[in-house]
């Protein structure tokens, strides 16, 4: 049997006596390949009877700001009925885990979650008649527990952090009949987050597509908030499994949470203390163990954004027509903190973007998802 017991990070800093960087960048990475996510999930997708392509909003203004020629943000806020882009993995792996049960027999679902992934796991258990068990860390929104409770969840609140949720979940998981859907990997625990992290292709393939109709082109810069990393991954794994020259990838995280950056500086994984932060589904302490591998390689560069930031983009999004919560808008926070101020010349080179350059932001979750700031 898979062993499903949670890792238990040390949760200490990287060099507490002095700040922790807010920039890394490791231009090498456009050079790194690596093999492209199945064509399956894709038509899987397709299949849905909810399934349609989320939108690819232009915003001119956000060029103009930024000092480039296009801007396009990839709008999750409505994705198969749910406010977040989370469900495209959780329902490929529920799939995958339901096809090699025998027919008819009943599962319990279970998982830990800092907002979107738990609700997307309980509606498809709903929808597929099974029960979801959902461990909901500390300071998760009451409204996003509310919603995990809604869709018919048992919702057990840990007083602790999203990796002692994580911990809770994986202790669960004893009796026959259940089964951890986590998102994030750790030695032992690979193959249904690896499922979750096929699933988020079907994101990458519409923008392709809706770039293409656009008339744009590929992309020179697309940023990605980044929690456990997963998402991340599965950008790294999409553009870099292509030939020639792909994109800057760009990590955004919390000043509060950010595994990702203080582990590519490291050069080795490093789990981090996380504090409190309005970006509550990006307020992650450990990087997946699938992940960090790829996100090493592929990365073009990560960097720290405040709670103060991740809102005012939220609200300029907003303005904009496009629902997003922190976490969100932390890509667009993000690509502000890269492109502009005293620090730009230099990032601007680490990414090779000049004002010709073409950018994407995944706004990972709209307004419903997390109410924090709302």
């Amino acid at each position: 049997m898979t062993d499903t017991a949670a890792p238990r990070p040390s949760g200490s800093r990287p060099d507490a006596s002095s700040p922790a960087p807010s920039w890394h960048a490791r231009p090498a990475a456009r050079e790194w390949r690596c093999p492209p996510p199945p064509a399956e999930v894709r038509a899987f997708h397709n299949s849905l009877p909810e399934y349609a392509p989320t939108p690819l909003t232009e915003a001119p203004s956000l060029a103009a700001e930024l000092g480039v020629g296009r801007v396009f943000v990839k709008d999750e806020s409505a994705r198969l009925g749910l406010p977040a882009f989370k469900a495209l993995g959780a329902y490929w792996a529920v799939h995958r885990v339901l096809a090699r049960q025998p027919s008819g027999a009943p599962l319990e679902l279970v998982t830990a979650t800092d907002g979107n992934h738990g609700r997307a796991v309980a509606r498809i258990a709903r929808r597929l008649g099974q029960r979801a068990h959902v461990f909901v860390s500390h300071g998760v929104h009451p409204g996003a527990a509310a919603a995990i409770e809604g869709e018919g969840a048992r919702v057990t609140r840990v007083r602790g952090s999203y990796d002692q949720a994580v911990r809770a979940a994986a202790d669960a998981v004893r009796a026959a009949g259940s089964v951890l859907v986590q998102d994030t990997a750790w030695e032992g625990y690979e193959e249904v987050p690896a499922w979750i992290v096929e699933g988020y292709s079907t994101l990458f393939a519409e923008v392709d597509a809706q770039l293409a109709a656009a008339g744009a082109g590929s992309p020179h810069l697309v940023a990605v908030p980044v929690g456990v990393g997963s998402l991340a991954q599965a950008a790294v794994t999409h553009y870099r499994s292509r030939d020639g020259r792909g994109p800057a990838l760009l990590a955004v995280e919390p000043t509060a949470a950010a595994p990702a950056l203080a582990s590519l500086v490291r050069g080795e994984p490093l789990p981090v203390t996380t504090e409190e932060t309005v970006m509550a589904g990006l307020n992650c302490g450990t990087v997946s163990r699938l992940a960090w591998p790829v996100l090493r390689q592929g990365l073009d560069a990560a960097l720290t954004v405040t709670d103060a930031d991740a809102l005012a983009a939220a609200l300029d999004l907003g303005v904009l027509g496009v629902s997003s919560g922190p976490c969100g808008a932390a890509a667009l926070a993000g690509v502000r903190a890269a492109l502009t101020g005293a620090a730009a010349p230099a990032r601007r080179e680490d990414l090779a973007v000049g004002p010709h350059a073409m950018v994407v932001l995944l706004n990972t979750e709209g307004r419903e998802a997390n109410p924090h700031g709302a």
